[in-house]
C-alpha cells in the first residue's frame, strides 16, 4: 500500500470494532497518525497499543457535544491538528420486524449516534479545519438510507438523514476547502449487522444461519468484509479524490442498484424461526 496519508492526522469514531477497525488499520498503514475514539475502551486501547505511536485511543460518546470537542482537541494536542474526521460510529437500535409493533423507544439513541454524531462530528472538525486550510470529513450512511425497505425505521431514517447531511454539508463546507463525502456500506460482516440482542456463540450461529440470505439479493456474489468500506473511505480521505464532495458511495456488491421486496422479510422469518429452534433445543 502506497503511503497515501503521510502526514495527514484523522479521528475515526467508532474505530475499536468493524468498519472503524478496518478503517484504523488501513489508514496507519497508508501513512496517517489516528484518534481512535470509540466507547469500547479495552478494545480501543486494545488496538491503539497495536498500531504503535501513530495512534491513541480516546473515549467518545458521540452523542455527547463535549465529548466530541474533546477528541477533536485530543489530536490537535497529540499530533498538531486534524485533517480527516471519519464519523463512523453507528448503532441499529432495537429488532422490530414490524413497525406497528416498534415502540420507538430506541428512536432517540439511534438519532443520538448515527446522526447528531454525525453532525457535530463534522462542525467540530469543520471548525479546526475551516481555520487551517481545509481537510475531509467522511460519513458513514447505509444503503438503508437509499433504498426504502421494512423494519428499522429509526436506523434507515437516521441514514437518510446522514445521506441529506452530507450533500448539504458539502456545498456550505466548500467555501473553507473542506471536502465531505459518504459511504453507504450494504452486508458487511460487522457486528451491527445481526439484529438481535444475542451474543456470544450463538450470535455467530445466527450469523451462519442467516449468511445464505443476506446475499440473496446481490449482484457480486462475494461477502463483504469491513476492509471494503475501509478501502473506499481511504481513496475518499486522500489527494486523489481532490475533486469529489457531496458524492455518496455505496460499498455493497450492488444491492442498491435494485432490491428484492420480499429480501429482509425472509430474512426476519429465518431469523424468527432459528431463535424459535434455539428456544426448543435449551
Amino acid at each position: 500500500m502506497g503511503q497515501e496519508l503521510t502526514g495527514k492526522i484523522a479521528i475515526i469514531t467508532g474505530g475499536a470494532s468493524g468498519i472503524g477497525r478496518a478503517t484504523v488499520e488501513v489508514f496507519a498503514a497508508a501513512g496517517a497518525r489516528i484518534v481512535i475514539a470509540d466507547v469500547n475502551d479495552d478494545a480501543g486501547q486494545e488496538l491503539a497499543k497495536q498500531i504503535g505511536t501513530n495512534a491513541i485511543y480516546q473515549h467518545t460518546d458521540v452523542s455527547k457535544a463535549d465529548q466530541v470537542q474533546a477528541v477533536v482537541d485530543a489530536a490537535v494536542a497529540k499530533f498538531g491538528g486534524l485533517n480527516i474526521m471519519f464519523n463512523n460510529a453507528g448503532i441499529s437500535g432495537g429488532r422490530h420486524p414490524f413497525f406497528l409493533d416498534d415502540d420507538l423507544e430506541n428512536f432517540h439513541s439511534v438519532i443520538g449516534v448515527n446522526l447528531y454524531g454525525v453532525m457535530i462530528g463534522s462542525q467540530r472538525a469543520g471548525r479546526h479545519m475551516a481555520k487551517h486550510g481545509g481537510g475531509v470529513i467522511l460519513n458513514n450512511a447505509s444503503i438503508a438510507g437509499i433504498m426504502a425497505g421494512q423494519a428499522l425505521m429509526s436506523y434507515r431514517a437516521s441514514k437518510a438523514a446522514v445521506i441529506h447531511l452530507t450533500k448539504s454539508l458539502a456545498i456550505d463546507l466548500a467555501r473553507h476547502n473542506i471536502r465531505v463525502n459518504c459511504l453507504a456500506p450494504g452486508h458487511i460482516r460487522t457486528p451491527i449487522r445481526v439484529m438481535t440482542e444475542i451474543a456470544g456463540d450463538k450470535a455467530a450461529q445466527l450469523e451462519k444461519h442467516l449468511a445464505p440470505l443476506w446475499d440473496e439479493n446481490k449482484p457480486l456474489k462475494r461477502d463483504g468484509v469491513p476492509e471494503d468500506a475501509a478501502y473506499a473511505a481511504l481513496f475518499l480521505a486522500s489527494d486523489r479524490a481532490a475533486q469529489i464532495t457531496g458524492a455518496i458511495l455505496p460499498v455493497d456488491g450492488g444491492i442498491s442498484a435494485g432490491d428484492s421486496v420480499n429480501h429482509l422479510e425472509k430474512i426476519l422469518s429465518a431469523q424468527e424461526e432459528f431463535l424459535a429452534n434455539e428456544g426448543t433445543n435449551s
